[in-house]
């Protein structure tokens, strides 16, 4: 085999259906509660997404057909290169096989395009004319801005205050598609001011953000909500990338040992592992599946499966999900995309399981990594992307170690060509690590006193 390998996919091999995990657990997944405890109907969601979408999100059907519509516009970029890190496995004297899916080609430099234009998509058909949505690190509000140019609809983003600081050019690339971008918290929500009189100093968080556009949703009649993350319907779009990776895998007869991604609200992860894990429930493969988390704000390793809600102001649901609280308020890592407090529900269900398993590691290392990959393959990384290619770099030494030849898949979730500030930091040295201290934990779980739990 070649050191450099780009294993393409034509557009008749693109799926044509998204795969719905929900399907195969051996276990259902707990339902999302009200604020009195009870299960939600379908309908109880009616004012914050189009019923169209509801009903992905309630869906336990395995497939769901992708309108060609969307087809269409995803093959623009997609089918994405499946990528041998040759080089890098060179550097690191491994014998393992090291390999990525490459979603940095997309035209907004990143994964999250590949549920944008389905949510635009869907909230269009719907009749919806405007939608909300907040952002971390600016690549959802970036490829959200895209999809709603391209299906004609009004968007406002709610960016995470230190990301909002750190990034001006994500919000230049939302305007020059079309978006309205504000730093949040804002003045212009209840939400956003309770937090700047309880916290006037605030970094800003992505359960801030949530409760300010879901609040500017529900009080307009002719707009929507929109999550990049997290929910049942994005991870189930975004599994495209890993339908794409098994059939690339499959053309050089190889199969992924070891699935790694990174993981804030969970979509990149799911999206790349969950066709795999597919596998594993059916007990065809048994790979290790990994997701990379900051130690800043490592909810899967250090949090607790129980219900919380998804923002501050609790306007969501409460969701079965891995979490450390909904007020936590994570240190300003660049890391952007990962400061969330809790994990998705369906990657949540699969990690307690034990189908999955989760790693916190430092920022420094995280571009240590990052670094390593720009020189050694050429692609600048998103420090999200960081977390997954350091933890991929682990288990490479591990397979070094261990006289192992294993096959390493992780995803590239996104490029960092808009992020060379954070490397510009690190470079000066002025990044830091960050640890999540028992103090940190016992604070943080306080809010959770009086919900409902799993056991």
């Amino acid at each position: 085999m070649h050191d450099y390998v780009r294993i393409p996919l034509t557009e008749d091999e693109m799926p044509r259906e998204w795969y719905n995990i929900a399907a195969d657990f051996s276990k259902p997944l707990p339902p999302p509660l009200g604020r009195d405890g009870s299960p939600l109907r379908p309908e109880n969601l009616a004012a914050v997404f189009p019923m169209n979408l509801i009903e992905q999100e309630v869906s336990t059907q395995r497939w769901i057909p992708i309108p060609e519509e969307i087809r269409r516009i995803l093959f623009r970029w997609r089918p994405t290169p499946l990528r041998r890190a040759g080089a890098l496995e060179k550097a690191l004297k491994t014998p393992a096989r090291i390999f990525f899916k490459d979603e940095s080609v997309s035209p907004a430099g990143s994964h999250k395009l590949n549920t944008a234009v389905p949510q635009a998509y869907y909230n269009k058909a719907f009749g919806t004319k405007r939608l909300t949505t907040e952002t971390g690190a600016g690549q959802w509000g970036s490829a959200l801005a895209l999809g709603c140019n391209w299906m004609g609809l009004a968007l406002r983003v709610y960016m995470v205050r230190c990301s909002f600081n750190q990034k001006p050019m994500r919000q230049t690339l939302m305007r020059v598609w079309g978006a309205e971008c504000l730093s949040s918290p804002t003045d212009r929500t209840q939400a956003g001011r309770a937090v700047l009189a309880r916290w006037p100093n605030t970094p800003g968080s992505l359960g801030i953000a949530i409760s300010e556009a879901i609040e500017d949703a529900v009080s307009s009649p002719d707009a929507k909500y929109s999550l990049g993350s997290v929910l049942n319907h994005v991870l189930l779009h975004q599994t495209i990338i890993g339908l794409e990776a098994k059939k690339q895998f499959a053309k050089i007869g190889l199969y992924p040992d070891v699935i790694i991604g990174c993981a804030g609200g969970g979509s990149n992860f799911a999206g790349c592992a969950f066709p795999f894990l597919a596998d594993k429930i059916a007990g065809t493969h048994n790979p290790l599946v990994l997701a990379a988390e900051p130690t800043a704000c490592p909810k899967m390793s250090r949090g607790v499966y129980t219900y919380d809600s998804g923002d501050v102001a609790m306007m969501t649901p409460l969701l079965p999900m891995y979490t450390i609280g909904h007020e936590y308020q994570p240190p300003a890592i660049h890391a952007g995309g990962l400061r969330y407090h809790g994990m998705a529900p369906l990657v949540s269900h699969a990690k307690h399981e034990g189908l999955m398993d989760s790693v916190a590691l430092p920022q420094t290392e995280c571009f240590r990594a990052g670094m390593l990959f720009a020189a050694t393959e050429g692609i600048i990384p998103a420090p999200e992307s960081s977390h997954a290619i350091a933890l991929a770099i682990r288990e490479a030494h591990r397979s070094r170690e261990e006289g192992k030849t294993r096959t390493i898949l992780f995803n590239l979730s996104g490029h960092g060509l808009l992020e060379l500030s954070s490397y510009q930091s690190f470079l000066d040295g002025k990044i830091e690590d960050y640890e999540f201290t028992p103090e940190d934990l016992r604070k943080s779980l306080a809010v959770l006193n009086g919900l409902p739990s799993l056991s």
